[in-house]
């Protein structure tokens, strides 16, 4: 959430319009049905809500509900153990450069990469591992520590993933330039510490895998700029206020928190959320780069990564 646009002046949502987390685990038992297997908390940063642990619990009770949480790892060291006691099972953190002054200036924080380092063997030695890393890359602001980043999760049991610079919102002051592509970051580490590709864990993987051949660890490479995968894409997102988007990149959501305050059943809100998925046309990522003024999407900071 960008300083200038979020200061001290900006009113948000009061709490009564956000959703409960017995709204949330309401909605999370209907998309279960539906067929979806996980569930990831994410933000804003998700460690800021309070009694979260009492949310991963409602979550965690659903049968065959795997419940993940994605993090800038500030809070994790405190609080990874309560989590994983709650039925957290798998966490990933954010973090762009082990450089201090890089991380900061990307990330616009006040707190040192050393924190996050610390939530990560915190995650781990809570039971969460392995710990996925997820690096954003920017030409010309963070590339340059590409290596470094993969020099230091080489070997501790962690995954390291590159994500391609994106789009989302209208606040980053994203241009095609920025943009370094996955097979450049591939090319770099594989120069130094030779990779293979491994294969997809399952069908709606969106890193591509590569093991180092030495044996000591992976990485993975999602390229959603230059590689766009919206034909298998699987993800739905449900905002803080109700909101359902079946893009990361969509301009408008479902009010399904209506739906929910209005008296609507399970069946009801079950079929509108079927409705919506069946008749979604989301191609964003296939058409960015033709388009010369994209629509205007969401930010991040409101829709999740």
């Amino acid at each position: 959430m960008p300083r200038e646009r979020y200061g001290p002046a900006v009113r948000f949502l009061p709490r009564k319009d956000l959703l409960s987390f017995e709204e949330i685990a309401r909605l999370a038992r209907i998309f279960a049905g539906l067929g979806v297997q996980k569930v990831r908390l994410t933000g804003g940063e998700p460690l800021l809500r309070h009694e979260l642990p009492k949310l991963v619990g409602l979550l965690s009770g659903i049968p065959g509900l795997e419940v993940a949480l994605i993090t800038n790892g500030s809070l994790l060291a405190q609080q990874a153990f309560s989590l994983a006691t709650a039925g957290l099972r798998r966490v990933t953190v954010s973090l762009d450069s082990l450089d201090d002054t890089v991380f900061r200036a990307m990330n616009d924080v006040g707190f040192p990469v050393a924190r996050v380092l610390e939530g990560i063997e915190g995650a781990a030695a809570a039971g969460l591992r392995p710990v996925k890393v997820n690096a954003v890359v920017r030409r010309g602001v963070n590339d340059h520590t590409v290596l470094d980043l993969a020099r230091h999760f080489k070997r501790r049991g962690h995954v390291l993933r590159f994500i391609e610079y994106m789009d989302v919102g209208s606040s980053n002051g994203w241009r095609p330039g920025d943009v370094v592509p996955a097979e450049e970051i591939l090319g770099r580490i594989h120069a130094e510490m030779p990779l293979e590709p491994v294969p997809a864990a399952s069908d709606d993987e969106v890193a591509a895998r590569y093991r180092y051949r030495d044996g000591e660890g992976e990485i993975g490479l999602i390229a959603s700029v230059t590689q766009p995968f919206c034909m298998s894409c699987t993800r739905a997102r449900l905002s803080a206020d109700g909101r359902l988007f079946t893009c990361l990149f969509a301009t408008a959501g479902v009010d399904l928190a209506a739906a929910l305050r209005c008296g609507w059943d399970d069946h009801a809100i079950r079929a509108l959320v079927e409705r919506t998925w069946s008749t979604r046309s989301d191609r964003y990522s296939e058409l960015r780069l033709p388009r010369k003024h994209p629509a205007r999407s969401v930010e991040m900071s409101y829709i999740g990564g």
